[in-house]
């Protein structure tokens, strides 16, 4: 039977906000669709604590929140940051733009928020939500799946074709991995995060600069902070696991007493409840997965984190995942459900890209933790925003590229970006400042090295 002529329904397993948004792309085709989630419904939940790093929208997800028609109701729901706010160990401060043009920013946005949004929209289409369902097992070659709710009851689905977005930890994708040729990479990161919190005033504002993603870097470790609606932020320490100073070490109240005081005096101000949230909530883990394969013929897609989980440092998870959704519609404009072409057109177009962008993401640590304590990486980014200014056709940072430029892909924006970089460096070499710099010889260099973006 063919994909257009089968009743049965779409399944996307995992109800987080890809397989929310995924459904939704789907179901305005007026193709059956059902999502099942192990998790309780969101419109009728409050947020678990302790394990929350805030969302940052950028433009790819924003695209495919547009395209799908709901970026106009998510937006109040965020709150825009124009860059960085660095806080220096001796308590000074600096703000660094993320960009130099209007509309170069990113935006905070709760998760628990997003996916009540969107399930709100799935609810007014023809979506099916189950939620309170864990799925026990998957039979891709059967396209089945067999789910459990609380009660230890079991429910068997037949579907015309599975879609997991059941996230880093997926079950299908750790079923597959027994498929010949799918051979998934679950690389842990060696650093993991602590929740923390920075409250709202006793007037319900800011303690903060609220327009801009807050940042504590103190190189092997660093403390972020972004804003929330209700006037306060969403906080979290990424520390190394084990070794000196790590969450390993700080197992005993003087010790998180006596680092904190060390590293983050300044933040501890901010934050009343620090050390009881640093006793209380857990240590999450981080990690990137790649994938060989992403799809069994026509009867299994993986999609967004369960096909590629990367770390939270350039803030592109999300977007990543979205930016597949839309993609995905983009291919179903072109072929229609003809689930196997489908999903491998899908798998070539995006697995290139979510490496790159699983590669910048861990780059991108690095920079935020150190880098930016680094005199020279302020004279890189002025030489870098002075190019862009001249050349746009052959120079946009690799930040603006990946953030603000969802017309260039992943992949481009890493390749120029190595290009770029090395081209930075060498022109700031021994500069004090960007008055150090010859300009013109960068740019001269950049026409000849750099072709012009496609626009």
């Amino acid at each position: 039977m063919s994909a257009v002529a089968d009743d049965k329904p779409i399944v996307v397993l995992g109800g987080g906000l890809t397989g929310l948004l995924l459904a939704l792309y789907i179901a305005r085709r007026g193709l059956p669709v059902e999502v099942y989630d192990r998790g309780p419904d969101p419109r009728r939940s409050t947020p678990g604590g302790g394990r929350s790093i805030n969302l940052a929208l950028a433009e790819r997800g924003r695209l495919a929140l547009q395209r799908v028609g709901l970026l106009a109701d998510v937006m109040p729901l965020t709150v825009p940051m124009q860059g960085r706010e660095i806080h220096d160990a001796d308590g000074g401060r600096q703000l660094q733009a993320y960009g130099q043009f209007a509309g170069e920013q990113i935006y905070s946005i709760g998760r628990h928020d997003l996916t009540v949004a969107l399930a709100r929209a799935c609810a007014a289409t023809d979506v099916r939500l189950h939620f309170n369902q864990r799925c026990v097992g998957v039979d891709a070659a059967a396209r089945s799946a067999t789910f459990e709710a609380p009660d230890k009851t079991q429910h068997h689905c037949l579907a015309q074709t599975l879609i997991a977005a059941d996230g880093a930890g997926s079950i299908v994708r750790r079923t597959l991995n027994d498929t010949a040729g799918f051979a998934a990479d679950e690389s842990l990161l060696d650093h993991g995060y602590k929740e923390l919190s920075i409250p709202a005033t006793a007037y319900g504002w800011y303690r903060a600069n609220p327009n801009a993603l807050h940042i504590w870097p103190r190189g092997g470790h660093m403390l972020i902070a972004l804003p929330n609606l209700g006037g306060d932020f969403t906080a979290t320490l990424f520390l190394a696991n084990d070794g000196d100073p790590s969450f390993a070490t700080l197992n005993s109240e003087p010790a998180i007493e006596h680092f904190l005081a060390k590293h983050y005096a300044d933040a501890g101000t901010l934050m009343p409840k620090l050390r009881q949230d640093f006793m209380t909530n857990p240590t999450g883990i981080m990690g990137t997965v790649r994938c060989r394969r992403w799809h069994h013929a026509g009867d299994v897609l993986l999609i967004g984190d369960a096909a590629h989980a990367i770390v939270p440092f350039h803030g592109q998870g999300m977007n990543a995942a979205f930016e597949d959704c839309r993609v995905f519609d983009e291919l179903l404009d072109e072929i229609g459900p003809k689930w196997s072409a489908l999903y491998e057109r899908f798998e070539t177009a995006r697995r290139g890209n979510a490496n790159a962008i699983a590669d910048m993401a861990l780059e991108n640590y690095t920079e935020m933790r150190d880098s930016v304590r680094d005199p020279l990486f302020f004279v890189r980014k002025a030489l870098a925003f002075e190019l862009e200014q001249r050349a746009p056709e052959h120079f946009i940072p690799r930040y603006s590229m990946v953030m603000f430029h969802p017309e260039i892909a992943y992949a481009d924006a890493q390749q120029r970006g190595a290009t770029q970089a090395e081209l930075l460096a060498r022109h700031t070499a021994g500069a004090a400042s960007i008055e150090d710099v010859d300009i013109e010889q960068a740019l001269a260099e950049v026409k000849e090295r750099l072709a012009p973006m496609r626009s």
